[in-house]
C-alpha cells in the first residue's frame, strides 16, 4: 500500500492561495463577451486581454529564479498575490480597453508567480508525493476557478451592468489568507550562496517544454472562448453561456481529485497521455454539438482532460531540469506566457475572420502535438504515493 501523507497546514495554505487567482482565471474567460460587449471591441482586440496574462506569465518566468532566491518560496507567493491583488482591483474599475488590458497585465505577473511558487514549494515539501500533492491542491484550486465563472455569471445575469463587481469578490478571501492562514514564525530566509539556479538545459528540456506549450495553448483557447462557441451553437446568452462555462471548471476540479487517485500505478507520461485523449474525446463532443446540455456535459468531460496537465507537465519538466526546480518553473512559465498570449489572441482573430467555430479546429492540433512530444521523449517520472 501506498505510503499515506497528511495534508498539512503548508498544503491548505498553498492550495487556498492558488484559489484565489484561479477565482480570477475562472471569472476571466467567460467575462471576455461580457466586456466585449462593454467596450465595444472584436474578437482581436478582446483577445489581447489574454495576451496580456500571456506577456505577464513570460515577465515572471524571466524573474522567477530571482525573486526566489532573494525572498524564497513563501515570501514570493505571497509578493504575488499581493500585486495580483493590485491589478485585480485595477481591472474592475478601469473601463477603458487600454487600462483593463493593462490591469490584466499586472494581475497575470501575480497570478504567475503564485502558481509557480505553488508548484515548486509542494515538490520540495511532499518529495515523492508531491504529483498527488499538487494535483489534488490544484484541484482545491478548481473550486476558485468555478466559483469566479458562477460569481460573474450570476451578476450578469441578474445585474447585467454590475458583473465586474463579481470579481471584486475575492479581495476579502485574500485578506483573511494573509492575516489568518499565512504560515508565522518561520526561519528567514537566507539567498544561496550560489545565486540564482541557472545553466543551460537538455534538448529533451526543451522539446518537452513545447508540448507543454501546446497543452497550455489548448487549454486557455477552451477557457477563454467557449462560452463564444456555445453562444454561436446553441443561440444561448452571453450569461447563460458563461454559466455553462462551470462544467469545464468542474470538471478540471473533479479530474485533478480524482485523476492521481484512479492513475496512481501508472508513470506519469502515462497518465498525461490518458488526460490528453480524454480531452479530445469531450472536445470532439463539444465542437460537433448544437444542444445546450450536450455542450454542457461535452466541456465536463473536456474540463477533466485538461485539469492535469498543467501539474503532469510541471512535473515532466522539473524531472528534465537536473535538479533545478526553480529554474524549470521559471522556464515553464515563459512556455505557458506564450501559450496564453498567443493562443487566445490567434483564435480571436481566426474568429474574425473564419467564425469561431472554424477558428476552434486549432485545439485538436495542439492536443496532437502535446500527445506526440510525451510519446517521443518519456521523462520516466516515477508514479505518485497516494496522500
Amino acid at each position: 500500500m501506498a505510503h499515506k501523507v497528511k495534508r498539512d497546514t503548508f498544503f491548505w495554505t498553498v492550495a487556498l492561495q492558488t484559489s484565489c487567482v484561479t477565482f480570477f482565471l475562472g471569472a476571466f474567460g467567460p467575462s471576455q463577451p461580457l466586456l466585449r460587449a462593454d467596450q465595444g471591441t472584436s474578437l482581436t482586440i478582446a483577445g489581447l486581454h489574454g495576451t496580456a496574462l500571456g506577456v505577464a506569465s513570460i515577465v515572471a518566468g524571466f524573474s522567477n529564479s530571482h525573486l526566489v532566491h532573494k525572498f524564497g518560496r513563501t515570501n514570493t507567493g505571497w509578493i504575488g498575490l499581493s500585486i495580483f491583488s493590485i491589478g485585480l482591483i485595477a481591472f474592475v474599475v478601469a473601463p477603458p480597453v487600454q487600462l483593463t488590458i493593462l490591469a490584466a497585465l499586472i494581475a497575470g505577473f501575480g497570478v504567475s508567480v503564485v502558481i509557480n511558487n505553488f508548484v515548486t514549494s509542494l515538490t520540495e515539501h511532499y518529495g515523492k508525493q508531491a504529483p498527488v500533492a499538487v494535483t489534488q491542491a490544484n484541484a482545491i484550486g478548481s473550486i476558485g476557478f468555478v466559483i469566479g465563472t458562477l460569481t460573474v455569471g450570476l451578476v450578469a445575469e441578474s445585474f447585467r451592468d454590475q458583473w465586474r463587481i463579481g470579481i471584486l469578490a475575492i479581495l476579502p478571501y485574500i485578506l483573511y489568507q494573509f492575516f489568518f492562514r499565512r504560515i508565522k514564525g518561520e526561519e528567514a530566509h537566507v539567498p544561496s550562496e550560489h545565486g540564482p539556479q541557472s545553466g543551460k538545459l537538455s534538448g529533451h528540456f526543451w522539446i518537452s517544454w513545447f508540448g507543454f506549450f501546446a497543452c497550455i495553448a489548448s487549454e486557455f483557447a477552451i477557457s477563454f472562448w467557449s462560452a463564444a462557441l456555445i453562444r454561436d451553437r446553441t443561440d444561448a446568452t452571453p450569461a447563460i453561456a458563461t454559466l455553462a462555462v462551470v462544467a469545464f471548471g468542474s470538471g478540471m476540479a473533479l479530474g485533478r481529485w480524482y485523476g492521481p487517485l484512479l492513475l496512481k500505478r501508472w508513470e506519469i507520461d502515462t497518465q498525461l497521455k490518458i488526460f490528453i485523449a480524454t480531452q479530445f474525446i469531450g472536445f470532439a463532443s463539444l465542437w460537433f454539438s448544437h444542444n445546450l446540455i450536450i455542450s454542457f456535459f461535452s466541456l465536463l468531460v473536456t474540463g477533466a482532460g485538461v485539469s492535469s496537465q498543467f501539474t503532469l507537465s510541471s512535473l515532466r519538466l522539473i524531472g528534465l531540469s537536473d535538479a533545478r526546480p526553480d529554474l524549470a518553473m521559471g522556464k515553464s512559465s515563459l512556455a505557458a506566457g506564450s501559450a496564453i498570449a498567443l493562443s487566445p489572441f490567434v483564435l480571436g482573430i481566426l474568429g474574425d475572420h473564419l467564425g469561431i467555430s472554424r477558428a476552434y479546429l486549432m485545439v485538436p492540433v495542439l492536443m496532437v502535438i502535446a500527445y506526440a512530444v510525451i510519446e517521443f521523449i518519456p521523462s520516466h517520472v516515477e508514479p505518485a504515493h497516494e496522500l
